[in-house]
């Protein structure tokens, strides 16, 4: 399958992940459609190729979504639009779950509507839980631990049944931590690589919890690979590196890669989740077997990849702009649980 002259349209495409995704894409020769709100993707992540794309300023809850779909005679759709910051969802439940569960019903009914050939909806390993073995494959139990995975968990079986009932050509990615440049959202490795651009002293919540990290040009890779793979049609696919390291020892390769002799931990109370996921580790011997996929990029090399980044790019995240101050970012209070 090729998606030389095929209407591909990215919903999230000015966020992090989606505008890699948009990059590879136009690599591919396709006719890029963006669909996005601003709520969380930014202009300044496609500037340089604006020229290339198509953007459309709207939400994937919008009525109209048919009457866009069929405009721009799109073939094939990559649904990112979410709200994705786990933190952000204590405060705002019913947004998290109008977005990231309706949402989702609503572009898929638009898509059977309008005839799109094939969905690629992401979700995430956060559905899991705590792993309770590893690595994780895609029948490892299901044990949402915030109000965004079990959003996400709903849109999941949402897309499995509607696959079944309604014949929608949907494949469901669960996607394990990205980083790397261009991220919308104060995760770990950003937030730790902006604190550690100003000092070597470090103030985190869970350092032990440990997560696997795939950096976003392989991550938009495989996810391309999985679009192309009619075997995938219908199935529920695990993406990350296989590996797993705690914030800990994450924080102490950012601080070497930064020039740090040593890195000293802060807890912070508030920083800690009502209910924390402390492993997560992939299994995806799945996703290989349909696609041939595999990361690519070390840990070390992509994270040089993204300090080098965050340095060009005047030592600023984006979502700094949203985030001004820390209490902001960081509303709850452990001890109020």
């Amino acid at each position: 399958m090729s998606f030389e002259g095929n209407s591909v349209l990215v919903s999230g495409g000015a966020g992090f992940i989606g505008s890699k995704l948009v990059r590879e894409l136009i690599k591919e020769s396709a006719n890029v459609v963006i669909l996005d709100n601003f709520t969380s993707g930014d202009l300044a992540n496609i500037e340089e190729i604006k020229d290339k794309i198509e953007i459309i300023n709207g939400d994937i809850r919008d009525s109209d979504l048919p009457k866009i779909l069929k405009k721009h005679r799109v073939d094939y759709i990559f649904n990112l639009a979410a709200f994705p910051f786990i933190p952000e969802c204590y405060d705002k439940p019913q947004e998290f779950f109008d977005v990231d569960a309706r949402g989702v019903l609503n572009i898929m009914l638009a898509a059977k509507e309008t005839g799109v050939k094939r969905i690629l909806q992401y979700s995430t390993s956060e559905v899991y839980g705590t792993a309770k073995y590893v690595p994780m494959d895609e029948n490892h139990p299901t044990l949402p631990c915030s109000t965004y995975a079990v959003s996400k968990l709903a849109a999941d079986r949402l897309c499995f049944t509607l696959h079944h009932e309604q014949k929608i050509p949907v494949i469901i990615l669960r996607q394990f931590n990205v980083y790397g440049p261009r991220i919308t959202q104060p995760y770990v490795i950003a937030e730790v690589i902006k604190q550690l651009s100003k000092s070597n002293k470090l103030k985190l919540g869970n350092i032990n919890a440990s997560r696997d990290f795939t950096y976003v040009g392989d991550a938009a890779k495989g996810a391309i690979s999985l679009m192309k793979c009619d075997a995938a049609v219908g199935e529920v696919v695990n993406m990350g590196s296989g590996k797993d390291w705690s914030i800990k020892e994450l924080a102490e390769i950012i601080g070497s890669l930064m020039g740090h002799k040593s890195v000293e931990f802060e807890i912070v109370q508030k920083r800690l989740r009502p209910l924390d996921v402390e492993r997560l580790q992939a299994d995806y011997s799945k996703m290989n077997r349909l696609t041939g996929w595999k990361p690519t990029t070390s840990l070390e090399e992509g994270l040089k990849k993204t300090i080098e980044w965050f340095k060009a790019n005047g030592s600023q995240w984006i979502w700094e702009k949203k985030f001004v101050e820390e209490d902001k970012m960081w509303k709850w209070n452990n001890n109020s649980k």
